[in-house]
């Protein structure tokens, strides 16, 4: 569910910063190739089995939503320069991938909860 929010999230900001309508029809067509690739990126991936997993599971999620996006938006007839392909496979991956990433990190941080007999008073 996050996976698709960001994906509608990059085809928000795509058609925003080149001031296209924002309508829902609008964002729906720059949006539905990559959500196609995103789907096969997490039946390949079998996502669902470790979702947090930058790597694979990560990797391949974002690699079927950029692959696949692309070759329907070019089915399509949609643009497929290859700036735009390098614009969406960075933010792609820092969308799909990066989330991932960060929720290792966090995860691996050390607990800052104290034992209650760090906080009794006698210390100081």
């Amino acid at each position: 569910m996050l996976d698709a929010a960001l994906v509608a999230l990059f085809a928000v900001v795509g058609r925003s910063s080149h001031a296209e309508g924002l309508d829902a029809a609008g964002v729906w067509g720059t949006a539905w190739p990559f959500l196609v690739g995103l789907a096969v990126g997490w039946v390949a991936a079998r996502a669902w089995r470790r979702p947090l997993a930058a790597w694979p599971t990560g990797m391949i999620v974002w690699a079927g939503a950029l692959v696949v996006g692309m070759l329907l938006r070019a089915a399509s007839g949609q643009g497929v320069a290859p700036a735009f392909v390098v614009v969406a496979a960075v933010a792609l991956a820092l969308l799909l991938v990066g989330w991932r990433a960060l929720a290792v990190v966090i995860g691996r941080l050390p607990s800052r909860t104290r034992s209650p007999a760090a906080d009794d008073g006698t210390r100081g």
